[in-house]
């Protein structure tokens, strides 16, 4: 398992060094750098070249890459052409708020689907089956937006009520921090449970095939035994994938949410870079959002080996 470990992590490496490559080209083929926005007024185009060679953007796009990355290994990413700020400084006050609105809305997602796929997979063609079964159609079909949208115009019209759009941390008042998060977790949990629920039906019905379980059942376990021994640790395992995938997408697509909910995540940071071409930030902040999703990614691979042996004996052996 160490080797395993140390594999993945060096793997990640290559990984990040590629992403940073491809996003800062990317970034900077963006119609309009950070010279014409912050000169949007001014027509002098001596101040222009002036402010480009002070920012280093006239340069080389491959010259730029290689301080970058030289100052980036002594971590050093730069500091923010807006703010001044270090992107690592505002990275680290945008991230926690993005990582706890993606915990809570897959903890509100799994606590939703699991045992909501098993009712409707064990009642198959029953009432809690069709229930279940237009519960996440309808999940699927309503986008996370929208619904986010709907949880602050009809509280608000009402009960004259709106959450809350100052941010609180969580260690200064949890109970204002979870009552400003429940309401954008659950427009994103909600869509992620259907997606959820789907795949632990399906794969709770093709278990429930399995000849092991019809072994259990001679062997005279009852239902609840089978289930819970049995089918629910075989079942979640592709279950556990959409759960990290999903997750990984949550820590950087949650941008809208947090536009909507006024969270200061790292969606909406980024989206401000994006419109103000803050090139450090930008970088700094996907860069993040990557490593983020790899470690998720390898926490996903993890969890398959504590739930199915098979994988925890291959991944030993290899």
């Amino acid at each position: 398992m160490q080797i395993y470990l140390l594999r993945r992590v060096l793997l990640m490496l290559p990984t990040v060094v590629l992403v940073s490559m491809f996003v800062f080209v990317l970034v900077r083929a963006i119609p309009g750098d950070v010279v014409t926005v912050m000169l949007a007024d001014s027509k002098d185009a001596n101040e222009a070249q002036e402010l480009r060679a002070r920012l280093g953007l006239d340069r080389p796009v491959a010259v730029q890459y290689g301080i970058w990355l030289q100052n980036a290994l002594r971590g050093d990413f730069g500091r923010s052409l807006w703010t001044k700020n270090a992107v690592i400084e505002e990275i680290g006050r945008a991230l926690p708020v993005t990582v706890e609105l993606a915990v809570l809305a897959v903890f509100i997602a799994t606590l939703l689907a699991i045992p909501a796929g098993l009712v409707s997979a064990v009642a198959q063609n029953h009432l809690p089956d069709y229930v279940v079964r237009i519960v996440s159609i309808i999940g699927l079909s309503i986008p996370a937006f929208w619904l986010g949208t709907l949880y602050i115009m009809l509280p608000a019209i009402w009960f004259r009520w709106t959450p809350p759009t100052v941010y609180v941390p969580f260690v200064h008042d949890p109970v204002g921090n979870l009552r400003q998060f429940i309401l954008p977790a659950l427009s994103i949990g909600y869509y992620l449970s259907a997606i959820t629920m789907r795949m632990v039906r399906s794969q709770t019905l093709d278990v429930l095939r399995q000849d092991f379980i019809r072994t259990a059942h001679a062997k005279g376990l009852t239902n609840r035994a089978v289930i819970v021994r049995h089918t629910l640790r075989n079942a979640l395992i592709p279950a556990i994938s959409v759960i990290g995938a999903q997750t990984g997408v949550l820590l950087g697509g949650a941008v809208i949410i947090e536009q909507i909910f006024v969270l200061p995540g790292v969606g909406r940071l980024t989206l401000w870079a994006i419109q103000v071409r803050d090139y450090p930030q930008l970088q700094a902040n996907i860069l993040a959002i990557a490593l983020m999703t790899m470690l998720v990614n390898l926490l996903t691979d993890l969890c398959y080996g504590w739930l199915d042996p098979r994988v925890k004996l291959a991944v030993a052996s290899d």
